[in-house]
């Protein structure tokens, strides 16, 4: 599939792991650094095709909660890439109508990164296209966690009646409140792992791994992808 073929449905909200970036800077003889720095613009073009092929959701996985684990100036690199990120774009993302979202736990983010944030969540937040959500410092069992606290809290106060708590109501104290669940999970370098991604909100997905690395990821690529959630939509 190389064009996305009129009245063809589309995935209202996509979700990427994006891996890959270490790989296929070691297979060029460049440090993981330039790997990362690549994925950046794939993360520009992927953003645009979502956009032009009028997917409502697009959610990038960017930081979890393991990539702490990394080493310190790896992970100093990714935080300073996904606030230049941020800065660069939000100008594009607000002439075309794309919101920003940050999902995952503000704590232990640097400051610079939260305000670029912020900022860019403000300064979009009028916009009605693509909603673009950045998974930073994001684990699904901790948003799990995090939405179990929030329903004691609603109880305690007496804003929620616990006998009326279900899946629906759950899902309202999700970091994706508000949102649609993932039509089409799409991981690059050829994992078969979630990968503590969306957990949740991920139990009718269609799971689609590619073994192209993310810095090679493009729009023929995703309408691959696209076309596989299609047909495994079709009518028998």
């Amino acid at each position: 599939m190389t064009e996305q073929q009129q009245g063809d449905p589309i995935p209202d909200h996509i979700a990427i792991i994006m891996d890959g970036n270490g790989r296929w800077a070691q297979q060029r003889g460049l440090p993981r650094t330039a790997g990362h720095k690549a994925g950046v613009e794939t993360v520009r073009r992927i953003v645009r095709a979502c956009a032009d092929l009028g997917v409502k959701v697009l959610t990038l996985y960017t930081f979890s909660t393991e990539n702490w684990r990394r080493p310190e100036e790896e992970v100093a690199l990714l935080m300073h890439l996904a606030e230049d990120y941020v800065r660069r774009e939000v100008d594009e993302l607000e002439r075309n109508n794309v919101r920003l979202r940050m999902l995952g736990r503000r704590e232990g983010l640097p400051a610079s990164l939260l305000r670029a944030m912020d900022e860019g969540t403000r300064r979009t937040a009028h916009n009605t296209g693509l909603v673009l959500n950045l998974a930073l410092n994001y684990g699904g069992r901790a948003e799990i966690v995090d939405a179990a606290r929030a329903v004691v809290t609603a109880v305690r106060q007496d804003r929620l009646n616990p006998a009326l708590l279900d899946e629906a109501v759950f899902g309202r104290f999700l970091y994706t409140a508000g949102l649609p669940d993932p039509d089409l999970v799409i991981r690059t370098a050829g994992e078969m792992r979630l990968s503590n991604f969306l957990i949740w909100q991920v139990a009718g997905a269609l799971f689609w791994s590619t073994p192209v690395y993310w810095p090679d990821f493009d729009k023929t690529h995703l309408l691959a992808a696209i076309r596989a959630w299609q047909e495994s939509a079709a009518p028998a």
